[in-house]
């Protein structure tokens, strides 16, 4: 199963002017980096945890349905499916009802009977799902994970070059490691 991103998030969990505050930052002229890092912190986190912060909606290529009709998507929390479509063999899609979705938000999957799954008419790619994933807002977002966005950035700003002289900068800290690591979803 593959995925990518259809709707990225409409805002960061981290306004500027908080990361400014964090920073103790108080003239405008490095905004343009402050936002950027935000921006880089919120990815780097996302992909260490497997978690997406903000609401994002994302796409899920299958070649078939699991068995079960279970799926379980790289990232969560999983909080809707959006759209949903399966290809027959010219690739003319098919749009299948959302609602047959139900999101098992213990387990981050999606369940439907498999009873109710058209099969796909091609191999490869058959089946679209297109998911909303997220915590919510920036206000949902979990504490922790916020203050180890701050914190990286913070780490990214003081150490824009990464390069040390008689030692070595270490690219994330450990601090931010430990934060993060009760929120990483494992996969086998």
């Amino acid at each position: 199963m593959s995925a990518y991103l259809v709707t990225a998030p409409a805002a960061e969990p981290l306004s500027l002017a908080d990361a400014k505050a964090f920073l103790r930052v108080e003239h405008g002229d490095d905004d343009a980096i402050i936002a950027s890092l935000i921006a880089a912190a919120r990815n780097h986190i996302e992909a260490l945890t497997r978690c997406v912060l903000i609401t994002q909606t994302w796409r899920l290529v299958l070649d078939r349905w699991p068995d079960g009709g279970r799926i379980v998507p790289r990232s969560g929390p999983v909080r809707s499916v959006v759209a949903a479509r399966v290809f027959n063999a010219a690739g003319e899609a098919s749009e299948i009802d959302p609602e047959i979705f139900v999101v098992d938000a213990a387990a981050g999957a999606l369940a439907a009977p498999e009873w109710s799954l058209p099969i796909p008419g091609r191999g490869v790619a058959g089946i679209e799902l297109d998911i909303e994933a997220g915590y919510g807002a920036a206000d949902d977002v979990p504490p922790r994970l916020l203050l180890a966005i701050r914190m990286l950035v913070a780490h990214w700003y003081e150490n824009r070059g990464l390069i040390a002289i008689g030692g070595s900068v270490a690219m994330m800290p450990a601090s931010v490691n430990a934060m993060i690591a009760s929120h990483r979803v494992l996969s086998l």
